[in-house]
């Protein structure tokens, strides 16, 4: 489907605006002495070079683009106040056909620096920002259990004189018990007694005191 052609105003103008132009650039080229085809290009190398300023001035604002752009429009607007009947193109001033003459190179030398001229390079862009580290996860450590209190090694029992056979009988030997012996039973006794919940018998305490059998019974008797 074609689209519905619509007039724009502004377009209409434009075309008009641009006719007219180029018919006085054209009327003053060959009145300054360039005929034939040579008055048809003066025209159109003006209109290049406004273009090409106005393709410069889009990329960047520069003083390079504007001061080609009034060259352009001094030349085209010169052109249309010529031929308004202020200058007789019967009669051309020798300056005027020295500018004539002489444009061709000044336009090719403005659209070749616009052309090739180099544009600021556009900024960089900014670098993006680093993210933000993430804190560490702290490691839950397992509790450790609590130490059981160290139960302290028992001392070895003191050695016991050693009376001669012949003066102490066997029995008055096993009754006689060093009070140093009987605490320090106790104290085995009551360690038993607290880790174990019951008394400590004749075996168990003559294997922790190292004893005879018949002293251990004498001091269980004694604790008892």
């Amino acid at each position: 489907m074609f689209r519905p052609i619509r007039i724009d105003a502004v377009l209409i103008q434009a075309v008009i605006a641009g006719a007219l132009s180029f018919a006085h650039l054209h009327d003053l080229a060959e009145a300054a002495g360039q005929t034939g085809w040579k008055a048809w290009a003066y025209p159109v190398s003006v209109d290049l070079l406004l273009v090409a300023v106005w393709r410069r001035l889009r990329a960047e604002s520069s003083k390079l683009a504007w001061f080609w752009f009034l060259v352009a429009l001094v030349a085209s607007l010169g052109a249309n106040i010529a031929t308004a009947g202020l200058l007789d193109l019967d009669h051309v001033p020798a300056w005027l056909r020295i500018l004539v003459a002489g444009w061709p190179a000044l336009a090719f030398l403005g659209g070749t620096l616009l052309a090739h001229s180099p544009t600021d390079p556009a900024p960089a862009p900014a670098p993006a920002p680093e993210p933000a580290p993430r804190p560490v996860p702290a490691v839950e450590r397992p509790e450790q259990p609590e130490q059981a209190p160290e139960i302290p090694t028992p001392e070895p029992a003191p050695a016991l004189p050693q009376a001669p056979a012949s003066a102490v009988p066997p029995k008055t030997l096993a009754l006689a018990v060093p009070p140093a012996l009987v605490d320090h039973a106790r104290k085995v006794a009551t360690e038993h007694r607290t880790r174990t919940g019951t008394d400590i018998d004749t075996a168990t305490l003559r294997a922790r005191l190292g004893v005879p059998e018949d002293l251990a019974g004498a001091i269980v008797a004694q604790l008892a």
